[in-house]
């Protein structure tokens, strides 16, 4: 995901919103070590299908399984056949051919979701730049779709407790990662880097934390070999490029990356109960490290809002929500 939009909001109402301590909206069982590696609220056991037939992706058709709420959150730059930012950019010929790929990918792993679960509701939220890249017109018609900004969460719109999974979809790795195709955190042009609590998050880290901090598990992502390497223990990983550099993959045909995806999203609903995850309990120290000195400045006029040094912005946040929506703010900021 890049190029945010500032929310409509005035900067005072924004910050009232920010510190309002969040409620509880569940309930999670953390390990020994807390922060660290905690694991999501158990998912009821589900019964594997006995010589099932298979789906129309060679994904078992799964029998048994009681209905569910699953959360797509599909980027672009991790489709497959994509390698350059004319691909993902409005106005370039290749962007449209892309946004049909796009559209293929997430309709796989709708297919995935219901080779699981009949009787499932999907939703699936656009979370590419300005969230209007998927077809509406060529979505599988059982999914609902999230499209359009501001709105809240941003790429995790539609999250709520009662979601039973994530599904992460097109996604890519974080700033900074090395031989890493379009790599980026949330805004290419500002950020640098983000630390939560001194740990180096890109968007999937980030995405997966606040699905934590409402209980869900995120289970699957597809993407290159980079942001692969970012997934938490227990969440499957659909690799349907190799980076070969920022620009460059080496990577299989769209349609076959589309058959992988929907073999792998009922194996990781089905084993859901075992992803775990880094999960933020309590206050959040926000570190947030842009490109050039110019754009901390419109940031520091949010109170409680410190700079580091030339570069990185500091923020004492209530929560892990308050912090994900501050990147966002330091993002638009950055930018003006």
């Amino acid at each position: 995901m890049t190029g945010r939009v500032l929310m409509g909001s005035p900067l005072d109402v924004f910050m009232r919103y920010l510190n309002t301590v969040a409620l509880m909206r569940h309930l999670i069982n953390c390990g020994d070590d807390g922060v660290i590696a905690c694991t999501l609220r158990s998912a009821p056991k589900r019964a594997h299908p006995a010589g099932g037939t298979m789906g129309s992706g060679g994904s078992p058709m799964w029998k048994g399984v009681n209905w569910m709420r699953v959360l797509i959150s599909v980027d672009m730059e991790g489709i497959a056949g994509v390698v350059h930012s004319d691909d993902i950019q409005p106005g370039h010929r290749e962007y449209e051919r892309n946004r049909a790929l796009l559209t293929a990918e997430a309709n796989a792993a709708v297919r995935g979701v219901y080779a699981y679960a009949a009787d499932a509701q999907v939703v699936v939220a656009d979370a590419h730049a300005q969230f209007r890249n998927l077809l509406p017109e060529l979505l599988d018609q059982r999914a609902e779709l999230l499209r359009g900004t501001p709105r809240p969460n941003g790429m995790m719109a539609g999250l709520a407790a009662d979601i039973d999974a994530v599904l992460f979809v097109g996604y890519h790795g974080k700033a900074g990662a090395s031989r890493s195709v379009l790599a980026h955190t949330t805004s290419g042009r500002v950020i640098a880097d983000v630390r939560c609590n001194g740990s180096s998050l890109g968007e999937l880290g980030l995405n997966a934390a606040l699905a934590a901090h409402h209980g869900v598990p995120s289970v699957l992502v597809s993407g290159d070999d980079t942001v692969a390497a970012e997934a938490v223990e227990g969440m499957r990983c659909v690799v349907v490029k190799q980076a070969l550099g920022a620009r460059a993959a080496r990577m299989i045909h769209p349609q076959e990356a589309c058959r992988r995806i929907e073999r792998e999203v009922p194996l990781a609903l089905a084993d859901r109960s075992a992803v775990r995850v880094r999960r933020f309990d309590g206050p959040v120290r926000l570190e947030v490290q842009v490109h050039r000195p110019h754009m901390t400045e419109h940031a520091l006029l949010v109170p409680g809002m410190e700079r580091v040094d030339g570069c990185t912005l500091r923020y004492e946040a209530l929560d892990f929500p308050t912090a994900y929506d501050i990147v966002e703010l330091i993002a638009v900021l950055g930018a003006l």
